[in-house]
């Protein structure tokens, strides 16, 4: 079949009969699995980057298992409660070493620990919410983060602090839980 005309402001171009026309819409998800499934991941990837994170103080760690490329440790690292003045979250976890782990590709262990106390005098910054997320650390490339969450006992007057992780397809149940009581006299403010 000959080569039609199309004519776009003052360009004129021959476009083959079998191509599709404009009026003939395509059915994207038909024609394109594939970038579709390349979409799925890039949200997913952005979703990730855009989780409320913390950048820990590293206070001190210890190797496990010895790499020339860099040897898996376990970290301690301090995290202050950006809501809470006066507490600070400690987490111990393991980093991979080796190759990956120094490019930062590594999937890290999903152990975790964590002990919050307070280190000086009690303030809030505002309200708090009965249940919060409260910190958020990578622990893999993309797919895997641990997460520190903050619940509020209003019965006993204290902050608990929980720490699990979780992937984009299933979390783990692996966690631990950390409990600050409040000074005499000092209530929480909750949302």
């Amino acid at each position: 079949m000959p080569a039609s005309p199309v004519t776009a402001g003052r360009y004129t171009m021959a476009i083959p009969a079998h191509a599709p026309r404009p009026t003939q819409a395509l059915n994207f998800r038909q024609a394109h699995p594939m970038k579709i499934t390349l979409l799925r991941i890039s949200f997913v990837a952005a979703a990730a980057l855009l989780l409320p994170s913390a950048h820990g103080e590293e206070v001190g760690s210890v190797n496990t298992n010895f790499r020339v490329t860099g040897s898996d440790r376990v970290v301690v690292e301090a995290y202050d409660d950006p809501a809470v003045q006066g507490v600070t979250c400690y987490v111990s976890r393991a980093r991979t070493g080796g190759v990956k782990g120094t490019l930062g590709i590594a999937e890290d262990p999903t152990e975790a620990s964590i002990a919050c106390r307070q280190v000086g005098e009690i303030h809030f910054t505002g309200p708090v919410k009965k249940q919060a997320d409260v910190f958020s650390v990578s622990m893999s490339f993309i797919f895997k983060s641990l997460h520190v969450v903050r619940v509020v006992d209003a019965k006993r007057n204290s902050l608990v602090y929980l720490t699990y992780s979780d992937r984009v397809v299933s979390g783990s149940a692996k966690n631990s839980v950390s409990a600050v009581p409040m000074p005499a006299g000092t209530t929480i403010p909750v949302k």
